[in-house]
């Protein structure tokens, strides 16, 4: 059976360069970077190097890199010693933001009873920038914005530096999760008014399990997990020096081959719809993920004319010919609610038709898009 792996977005193949990056680390250089003795200040030497490593590509100092566990930690860790050491009041958001953010403001409403305000989005699920204005005119409360720079289910990519040039004239923290776009774009924080974003090495062909938060140097933020003196104090735990590498390797190759892997990749989407186009007229791409430009080039997602019955089938017979992809993030695939993004941007009669979310890598071929659209147009008329 043929195997074709689009949950890209979900989760990478990781890079054959970072694996024996990382089986080095493990066999070599065992000491604890904490440690005095000359095995530990290998250790350490290589994490510090990795954290300078990836400073640099973010025009960054290496002091505002902190190594966490993924994604999910950095984003609750900001969002909470915000709220416990900034004394922000108010967390401006969307409701189309992960669950990492949004449950996590969610927590803070109820335990610290502070505001949280979304703010309203277009039919494609951009945020209004005209409503963000609004809303951090709304009182003299100390706010942080909470906006992800790509969307994980539907693609879309927000104007990150219109939100933090509106957060600067109105003195409010900004902060982004931008787990899906770290490793696929070009980053300067100094060129944008941004104080805290995310990374995870899995969304770019490096390990699971680790990431790190940027945080602005003197943003004030004391540390949420406490224990010894590691990442500088910010994050007490023995630091994963096999991860750090990894990360460290599946980033310096993310941005030595930015551009050509991007345009391999973007062409991938191009066909794929086009494919889709010519095979299933009456499918329909949700949010901007059908448009080149508006959209990032590594998902689209897609709505498929099948009718209720029928597309409770999808998925299963999709595994069933080897093709994984998913119905929404793979955050979310545990429930029957369905997609939040898809629930906000469709309506009722739309959320009856499955909706998959294909998403692509440097590994994939033209000829696995063939087969996927294949299945998809066999199934249709089966």
């Amino acid at each position: 059976m043929q195997k074709v792996y689009l949950d890209n977005a979900a989760t990478t193949q990781v890079r054959k360069e970072v694996i024996e990056r990382m089986q080095e680390a493990l066999a070599q250089h065992y000491g604890n970077p904490s440690s005095t003795h000359s095995f530990g200040r290998s250790a350490k030497t290589a994490v510090e190097q990795a954290r300078k490593t990836i400073a640099k590509t973010l025009n960054a100092q290496p002091s505002e890199i902190i190594f966490t566990s993924g994604g999910t930690e950095a984003d609750n860790m900001i969002l909470r010693c915000a709220v416990r050491d900034l004394g922000v009041e108010t967390i401006i958001t969307s409701k189309i933001e992960h669950h990492a953010v949004l449950h996590t403001v969610e927590e803070l409403e109820r335990e610290y009873n502070i505001n949280v305000w979304y703010v309203d989005l277009d039919e494609f699920g951009n945020p209004s920038l005209e409503h963000l204005e609004k809303l951090l005119k709304k009182d003299d409360s100390k706010k942080l914005v909470s906006l992800m720079h790509v969307n994980n289910e539907i693609g879309n990519i927000t104007d990150i530096a219109a939100v933090g040039e509106l957060c600067k004239e109105n003195n409010a923290l900004f902060h982004s999760d931008t787990v899906q776009s770290i490793g696929h774009y070009p980053w300067d924080v100094q060129g944008i008014n941004i104080d805290f974003m995310t990374a995870a090495a899995h969304k770019f062909h490096g390990p699971k399990g680790i990431g790190f938060a940027f945080i602005r140097k003197n943003s004030g933020l004391k540390p949420l997990i406490v224990g010894g003196a590691q990442e500088r104090g910010f994050r007490a735990g023995t630091e994963p020096f096999h991860n750090i590498v990894g990360l460290e390797e599946a980033f310096v190759k993310a941005y030595e081959h930015l551009e050509e892997e991007t345009q391999a990749v973007k062409e991938l989407k191009k066909y794929f719809l086009e494919k889709v186009e010519q095979e299933l007229p009456e499918a329909v791409c949700n949010g901007l993920s059908g448009d080149l430009e508006k959209s990032t080039y590594t998902l689209i997602n897609i709505r498929l004319p099948f009718d209720k019955q029928k597309a409770l089938m999808l998925l299963f017979h999709l595994d069933m010919k080897g093709i994984a992809c998913s119905k929404g993030s793979a955050c979310q695939s545990g429930s029957d609610q369905g997609s939040h993004v898809l629930n906000e941007i469709l309506s009722g009669e739309e959320l009856e038709k499955p909706s998959l979310r294909f998403s692509f890598s440097m590994y994939n071929t033209k000829e696995e898009l063939d087969y996927t659209v294949e299945v998809l147009k066999e199934f249709a008329s089966s």
